[in-house]
């Protein structure tokens, strides 16, 4: 590890110092030497054949051999007989919906000539708004995988043999018939909250009372049902209502990505952080990883995994204390006088009274993996800070397809282990590969007699039963959901399916009525669970994508059967406060799910295997994540390989370091080192590799998420990693005017100083410049002048705006070689900056795509005129001028120009190869070798918007342009429009106090401006970490 010494190092004031990398911290040569290269080749690249590249090149939408491409289905090729009323190349919108693991997400899906490009988030559902994340953006990536299954299969002999679906039925009815009643039958799905899948297992059970069902997700909220059964008599899962809070508490709870409507709690967090004291919230994080809540906190506080409990309890005894009229003593004064131990005890007392004074108005949030008992002291302190049915809604859950996975998975091994499974079927699940390894369930699986999997990929459950079914995707049938509140969703077709797949909906009507469509079971349920509707409501539920008949009324649980004992006052604080004194043998390991493949199921997603992580900034694959202090006791430092080892299980991963882990603690991600996901996940019958190490092989029955006494072994290997963290770095005038200038890339103030009426704020004046003219005469725009804000407040840093680029505009995967070498092409990249001391920093997301210079530097260097500007302001790229220079890119400040080193699209001239063009947008142009490119703020759609408005005889409205970036983000940080129109929002915004233009002191007059990110902090633990004697209050002894 590098020291994190920083001696004689020049200041600007007294302004923080923000850094993306420890290496960048401590300013060590080889973070100098990097760069100082405008284009880095930088790293080696051992370990990664030729052939291997060249088969992710092949994956990035344009993989090889697709001679089985029915051309005789016209439904998925150009149109033969134009539908009637259909104009071609003109998109078209539909509702649909997308259910991940239970949770639905409400879309709208934009079709061209019949085939899905595009999904946006429905504005009119509650679960949106019309925000979605970064799986729903790469959906359409999903449906038109190659690797997709294609045919029905039967093993025979250890071979697979490609049969028909009427094959497969007969064999179906088969073994129907031989089990009247369902004896010997079992049903293995994945948590759905679809009314028809409920409502045909029901069906199912009647007529099969001995058939047995399981439900299971590898990464589930078992402890939290388990948890809320103990306090409240039942089974309940947690909604927030952050709009409704103005102090939130945050324990490991990554509420933008794990809670149930996450997507809209994303919107509510941000409507109260836009510095308007009347609604600023105030955000607390307690958690042993960096989540995206974390990374939006006003304080944070890391602890190791057995910790957080403890902090629980103590916080629990203050809030007693509070509510029997009690004030709270100086817990701080305790025999431990450390600043960890001081500024522990400095924090349970904030977090306590501030609470307690925002009693109704505030929300305790527990993350799923901690324990049952955690979860039921969180419900206690809501009801005690009358939070129940305000910000926080405990819904009741009954559905048999939510049930609890690992006790799902656990009767199902010892009904299989017993051998009187004769008949079993797997569903959109891959318990195989995510089981733990002791169970070996691949080998009971194999031993029964008739074993089916319905999967998108015959992925390793399938490759262990004897027939294989492919799935129909999301958007290629019909389909329901529910939302925790209970809207019924509709999700209607986009296209045919592709590769003749059938839905868990068609699969289970082929058990009851196989005349029945999936249509036909999903209307029935809508008129059974709505009789008075008429046909005009279906069909409004199916153009707005949902159906409320205004009689739901949300069952939320208020009161507790629980009366727990608590811990006394003094032993619970002092127990908190004094901590667990770190040892070098007990280290611990967290196992997450992954911001990009989730629990595995999108490991053959090459969007979201390249879309950095938004913190560690790794792409294509897994690591140990550890903190400064624990890598330098191992003395590891990023890309060291270390061997992690528990209860007979061992894991060989690359350590990356990032500051704010907890020490002796180990992070990693779920669902990589797959063996059949695909050519680009990995693919052992074809010698495809893994991408990243698959951690679920440490999980047991007894732990699913969290083990102690971790064994770690450092090896001598080293393992390059394909991160973006130190690319595309903004080389401020060079190295001595690096430091100083640093704090005003990204610019900070509290609501305090915000609204400080003696001194009013402003961002702008944070960087004192001379007056600022130009060389030669500016151009004077007359008609529309377009431009960016974008709200440092409200950006989680979740980067949906990233994959949604990416399916907007066209641009290509290059694979973890071409990262290494920093040539990924992301048009937006989501620069993270740390602040403060490394062993508990803060954290601040910045998005960065081209900032429309109206002083553009690139366009003063091209030799052929191939970035210019138009008559509107906006920076254009005219392709087929481009030469290939890369002096733009040389002469860009903010480094946010891309350059094509490859044809990564060579396949697609292959006619073969017809389908994998149906991803494209046909109004983005697809770009060569040698060719640069950058974010054209959706040129695109604003020539669309201005054409439809003319042929309508009306002005272009406000906000009816939106960027694929704007459209997609959740918490609506990013703003587009006309700044000729001093009404329009995007205008406002630039003149706004908090608002300022990024190294706007070049004078290249950026068209995008950014609002200073306003912090909400608590005063006595704003003052303790201004004091730099507690730069290392957290971690030092």
């Amino acid at each position: 590890m590098p020291s994190m010494s920083r001696q004689g190092e020049p200041t600007a004031g007294n302004s923080p110092r923000y850094w993306r990398t420890l290496d960048e911290l401590a300013d060590t040569p080889e973070f100098r030497e990097w760069i100082a290269k405008e284009f880095p080749h930088g790293v080696a690249l051992e370990g990664l054949s030729r052939r291997r590249w060249l088969q992710l090149m092949a994956a990035s939408f344009t993989l090889a051999g697709l001679a089985g491409c029915r051309w005789e289905k016209t439904e998925i090729a150009p149109f033969v007989h134009r539908p009637v009323g259909r104009i071609p190349g003109k998109p078209e919108r539909f509702a649909t919906a997308m259910d991940l693991s239970g949770e639905v997400t409400g879309l709208v899906a934009t079709c061209v000539d019949g085939r899905p490009i595009k999904l946006e988030g429905n504005p009119i559902h509650p679960t949106s708004l019309g925000g979605t994340d970064s799986f729903a953006q790469a959906a359409v990536l999903q449906l038109y995988d190659p690797d997709r299954s294609r045919d029905v299969v039967a093993r025979s002999d250890g071979q697979w043999v490609v049969r028909s679906w009427e094959d497969f039925t007969a064999a179906l009815r088969q073994r129907m018939t031989a089990t009247p009643n369902g004896e010997n039958w079992v049903f293995v799905t994945s948590a759905t909250s679809s009314p028809t899948v409920r409502r045909l297992r029901k069906l199912l059970e009647q007529r099969w009372p001995k058939a047995q069902w399981f439900t299971y997700e590898p990464v589930h909220d078992d402890f939290v049902r388990r948890g809320t059964r103990d306090v409240f008599g039942v089974e309940a899962r947690p909604v927030y209502r952050l709009d409704q809070a103005r102090v939130i508490l945050a324990l490991d709870a990554d509420l933008f990505f794990e809670s149930a409507g996450h997507v809209r709690a994303a919107r509510d967090f941000a409507a109260t952080r836009d510095g308007n004291p009347d609604r600023m919230s105030r955000l607390y994080a307690v958690e042993t990883r960096w989540t995206l809540t974390g990374s939006s906190a006003d304080h944070r506080l890391p602890l190791p995994p057995g910790e957080i409990s403890a902090f629980v309890a103590a916080l629990e005894t203050c809030l007693a204390r509070l509510a029997a009229g009690e004030s709270l003593p100086d817990i701080g004064s305790t025999s431990d006088q450390s600043p960890r131990a001081q500024y522990r005890a400095a924090f349970l007392k904030a977090v306590a009274e501030d609470l307690w004074q925002h009693r109704g108005r505030s929300a305790v949030a527990a993350g799923t993996w901690l324990a049952p008992e955690v979860h039921a002291a969180v419900a206690r302190i809501n009801r005690m800070l009358e939070n129940l049915g305000g910000p926080v809604l405990y819904i009741p859950v009954s559905d048999p397809m939510l049930a609890r996975s690992a006790e799902s998975l656990q009767a199902l091994h010892e009904l299989l282990a017993s051998g009187n499974v004769q008949n079993i079927l797997f569903a959109d699940t891959n318990p195989v590969y995510s089981a733990p390894a002791a169970m070996k369930l691949h080998q009971l699986v194999e031993r029964v007699p008739f074993s089916v999997h319905l999967g998108l990929y015959a992925d390793e459950t399938a490759l262990s039963c004897r027939w294989h079914v492919p799935m129909a995707h999301f958007l290629e049938t019909w389909g329901d959901a529910e939302t925790w509140d209970g809207t019924y969703t509709v999700m209607q077709p986009m296209i045919a399916p592709l590769w003749g797949g059938k839905s868990l909906i068609e699969l289970l009507g082929l058990f009851l009525d196989p005349r029945k469509s999936a249509q036909d079971w999903v209307q029935e349920t809508f008129q059974t669970r709505y009789p008075h509707t008429q046909g005009s409501d279906w069909e409004r539920c199916l153009a707005q994508g949902l159906f409320r008949d205004g009689t739901g009324q949300v069952n939320s649980l208020t009161e507790l059967a629980d009366s727990a004992k608590k811990e006394s006052f003094p032993d619970a604080v002092q127990r908190f406060v004094a901590g667990d004194k770190p040892t070098e043998d007990a280290v611990s390991v967290l196992l997450t799910a992954d911001y990009s493949v989730y629990d595995g199921r999108f490991a053959n997603n090459a969007w979201l295997q390249e879309w950095p992580d938004p913190v560690t900034r790794l792409t294509w694959g897994n690591a140990a994540v550890m903190g400064v202090e624990t890598a330098r006791g191992l003395d590891c430092k990023d890309g060291s390989v270390i061997r992690l080892e528990v209860n007979g299980a061992a894991l060989v991963l690359p350590v990356v370091v990032v500051p704010g882990i907890p020490p002796q603690t180990v992070i990693v991600s779920l669902g990589y080192g797959r063996t059949a996901a695909g050519h680009v996940g990995g693919l052992a019958t074809e010698n495809i590799p893994s991408v990243g190490v698959n951690a679920y092989a440490l999980r047991s029955h007894a732990s699913q998420f969290v083990f102690s006494s971790v064994k770690v072994t450092k090896l001598p290997d080293s393992q390059p990693l394909a991160s973006v963290q130190d690319h595309h770095l903004i080389d401020r005038i060079g190295l001595q005017g690096r430091v100083e200038r640093l704090g005003e890339l990204v610019r900070e103030v509290t609501l305090q100083r915000l609204t400080d009426p003696h001194e009013p704020y402003s961002a702008e004046e944070v960087v004192h410049h001379p007056p600022l003219e130009s060389l030669w005469p500016e151009h004077a725009y007359e008609g529309h002048r377009w431009g960016m804000a974008v709200d440092l407040s409200k950006c989680i840093g979740c980067g949906a705006c990233v994959v949604a680029c990416q399916a907007e505009n066209n641009i290509p995967v290059v694979g973890p070689a071409q990262v290494m070498r920093s040539r990924e092409m992301h048009w937006i990249r989501i620069d993270r900056y740390f602040t403060g001391a490394p062993e508990n920093p803060r954290t601040v997301h910045q998005p960065v795509m081209c900032q429309q210079c109206e002083l553009a530097p690139c366009e003063q260097v091209c030799p052929v005129a191939a970035t210019v500007h138009s008559h509107e302001g906006l920076n254009d790229m005219v392709y087929n001028r481009c030469i290939g220079t890369r002096y733009c890119a040389n002469n860009c400040p903010y480094k946010v120009r891309r350059f094509n080193y490859f044809y990564y699209h060579k396949d697609l001239d292959n006619p073969r190869n017809e389908v994998q063009k149906m991803v494209y947008n046909p109004e983005v142009t697809i770009r060569s070798r040698g060719v640069m490119e950058k974010c054209t703020y959706c040129v695109q759609r604003i020539q669309n918007a201005k054409i439809e408005a003319k042929n309508e005889r009306r002005p272009l409205k406000d906000g009816e342009i939106q960027t694929a970036c704007q459209q997609v983000c959740p918490a609506q940080a990013i703003v587009f429009g006309d700044l000729a129109d001093p009404k329009s929002a995007v205008a406002q915004l630039h003149h706004s106090n908090r608002a300022y233009g990024m190294l706007a002191e070049l004078n290249v007059k950026p068209r995008t401006k950014y609002l200073a990110r306003v912090r909400n902090p608590h005063p006595a633990l704003q003052a303790m970490e201004s004091d730099e004697s507690a730069a290392n209050r957290e971690h030092t002894a």
